[in-house]
């Protein structure tokens, strides 16, 4: 079958440069499924986008619908036709909806015995034919979450688009795409190369592109930001600093990248670099320069969409509009810094939190109590936490917070150390906020510590408490995160915390507020959820996880202790014969339903196996309570296999005595008690 390279492009006005990556993966993975659907073979979908286009380029594909044969199944052929062979209407009808006669029909052979039927060879449909609609649809499932109308047209996009091409090998397709005619003409770059581009083959495109300065491949042109970045940081004896966000959004807004440095005053360095690198990033797209002992330099890099024959032009331009950028960012830290932090506490009582939990002051409260109470049991100094919870919202009420909310916290690490505080308490203020994302740092100094903990404990017993439960991908609070990363500034940092206590003194503080009467189990549950998907996405498998979330383990260190020592109980060769054998003990048990005795009765054992099995049993109980680790235990728990493989092999638990029996039953209770103790080995897997 005729095979051929597919292109479609659809050229808009300059698209939103943080969603062009996501709606690129989009269009291809659209229109894989789309043309899957259609039967439509192809051997790779390719994505290409940049500010002005998103195009797919769907390789090998071919050129129509393969045949069908399609067999359509009447009715009996008992029930077709009577006694002298003549067609009843049923026939008669079958034949008529397949549009031949009667004569035309087969009778085929079925489980339910023969019918009457009709074969026929479908053609499939052209990649012309079908090719409108498999685009359209994909548009149409594109992630964009406000699409505008332009000029006096009905149709809807993200941005107005202005020309579709749609080429099949060298053919071109004639379609109607979001209102546009599809052709075979494409443009350049805006400003160097704008003429329009007649291409005759989807191969054409790229090498077209690239000819009018269109590096049209995102991780391409993305990649070569990132090594310019680097070439000029390094001229100037600097290290660039490329946050991938920045470097995705600064891909998305240039066709041809050309990275230029340039300079602004020194004076600027007496502000806190934080909010210089916020300014240049969230303002100009520009990414800063370190030296090489972490300072920052008094330079920035901008990469322009243009190949300039003036480039200082260019870098001059920039140089002006930074400077007032950066003028307001020293004006709101030397105006900050007139107030203390603790003045800020006044206004916050006006700030609502949550209509129902209080001001944002409200909640400052609470966390200085909660925080005082984790401080005193992890080590902590008790006043210094107390007073970081007073004052750790207040700098979200100071200006250079108010323009760069990125900065809360860190802000508050500055303004605390110039008022004095305690350097515990000021580097709490930055830490309370650790991690901030997935694979972030967690706080180290213990009064961070114990402010991470109290503020997402809070949070999340308070919102929780008037009802607010994430549902779905729902979560304004973004309580699943905080839930995670209280796991983790808890596990990680090895503090031995109990959650259910947690909860309980966070629900103390928040009494008369909270209308949930389940909030504490509710909390409770949820965490314990978070564990599994903190645990999934580490690569531990399910059937681990499981195992000790069915123990539901108050402690986070303790419940990861469990997990590790599962972990290497899996790794024993024992570990698959006592998983099968807990499993059966479990099924034993279950069906039983019956008051299992406490102790073991000696005199009723009657087999080897059983005598063997009990002592091994009591053995394993005196030695259990020595062993410190749930590593050391489960690894000297695997010792009885032989004594209880042996004991399965032999013995028949359901004896018809029943004193003998239940004694049994005793027995396997005592092994499901022994392994119990660090996690449901029932529910491994292999």
């Amino acid at each position: 079958m005729n095979k051929q390279d597919l292109l479609f492009e659809l050229g808009t006005e300059e698209l939103p440069p943080k969603a062009l990556k996501k709606l690129s993966h989009a269009l291809v993975e659209n229109i894989k499924i789309n043309l899957a659907t259609n039967d439509l073979a192809f051997d790779a979908v390719f994505g290409y986008a940049s500010p002005r286009r998103l195009a797919v380029i769907v390789e090998n594909l071919i050129t129509a619908q393969p045949d069908k044969n399609v067999e359509r199944l009447g009715p009996a052929v008992d029930a077709a036709y009577d006694d002298a062979g003549n067609p009843k209407p049923a026939a008669v009808g079958f034949a008529k909806s397949c549009g031949v006669e009667v004569s035309d029909l087969q009778k085929i052979d079925t489980d339910k015995g023969q019918r009457l039927g009709f074969s026929i060879v479908q053609k499939g449909q052209a990649v012309s034919e079908l090719i409108e609609d498999i685009i359209n649809s994909a548009l149409k499932k594109l992630p964009i979450q406000k699409a505008m109308r332009w000029g006096d047209r009905s149709e809807q996009f993200i941005r107005p688009v202005h020309w579709a091409v749609l080429i099949h090998g060298e053919t071109v397709l004639k379609a109607k795409v979001i209102g546009v005619e599809t052709g075979n003409v494409t443009y350049g770059h805006r400003f160097m190369a704008p003429a329009a581009i007649d291409l005759k083959s989807a191969r054409d495109y790229l090498p077209a592109l690239k000819s009018a300065k269109v590096e049209v491949n995102y991780e391409n042109r993305k990649q070569a930001i990132k090594l310019q970045v680097e070439a000029e940081a390094k001229k100037i004896g600097g290290i660039a600093q490329i946050e991938n966000d920045l470097l995705d959004e600064v891909t998305g807004l240039v066709e041809w990248p050309v990275a230029l440095t340039g300079k602004f005053d020194n004076e600027f360095l007496q502000v806190p670099s934080e909010c210089l690198v916020s300014s240049m990033a969230e303002h100009q797209k520009y990414f800063h320069v370190l030296d090489a002992e972490g300072s920052l330099l008094p330079n920035f890099i901008t990469v322009a969409n243009v190949e300039s024959s003036n480039p200082e032009v260019i870098v001059s331009g920039n140089e002006k509009v930074i400077r007032p950028r950066l003028a307001d960012a020293k004006f709101f830290f030397d105006t900050d810094k007139t107030a203390t932090l603790e003045s800020h506490q006044a206004h916050l009582e006006k700030v609502v939190f949550q209509k129902d939990l209080g001001s944002v002051q409200d909640k400052a409260k609470r966390v200085a109590n909660i925080a005082k109470s984790i401080a005193k049991q992890i080590g902590a100094d008790e006043a210094q936490a107390e007073r970081a919870g007073l004052i750790s919202k207040c700098d979200l009420s100071t200006n250079m917070v108010g323009e760069f909310d990125k900065l809360q916290g860190i802000m508050g690490t500055y303004y605390a150390r110039h008022d004095g505080e305690n350097d515990n308490v000021a580097i709490a203020m930055t830490e309370q906020y650790l991690p901030k994302f997935s694979g972030d740092k967690l706080a180290k100094n213990p009064v961070g510590q114990a402010l991470a903990i109290a503020d997402r404990i809070d949070t999340l017993v308070g919102i929780f408490g008037i009802g607010q439960i994430p549902k779905g991908s729902k979560d304004p609070f973004a309580l699943r995160r905080s839930a995670i990363g209280l796991i983790r500034t808890l596990v990680e940092n090895n503090l031995e915390l109990d959650l259910k206590k947690l909860i309980n003194r966070a629900g103390s503080n928040l009494s008369g507020k909270l209308s949930n009467e389940d909030v504490e189990s509710d909390v409770f549950e949820f965490i314990l959820e978070r564990f599994k998907a903190w645990y999934l996405e580490s690569g531990v498998d399910a059937s681990t996880i499981n195992s000790v979330l069915t123990l539901k383990p108050s402690s986070p260190v303790d419940f990861d202790a469990r997990i590790k020592a599962v972990k290497f109980f899996q790794s024993l060769p024992e570990a698959e014969s006592l998983s099968a054998a807990n499993k059966r003990v479990k099924n034993i048990l279950a069906k039983a339903d019956v008051e299992v005795p406490n102790q073991i009765d000696s005199s009723l054992l009657q087999e080897a196996e059983e005598t063997i099995l009990a002592e091994t049993i009591s053995d394993a109980e005196n030695k259990q309570a020595t062993l410190q680790t749930y590593q050391h235990k489960l690894e000297h728990l695997a010792s009885l296999r032989n004594a209880v493989d042996a004991f399965f092999d032999k013995v028949m638990v359901n004896a018809d005595d029943e004193k003998v029996k239940m004694n049994r039953l005793a027995m396997l209770a005592k092994l499901k008690a022994l392994f119990g103790s660090v996690a449901d080995i029932s529910l491994l897997q292999n």
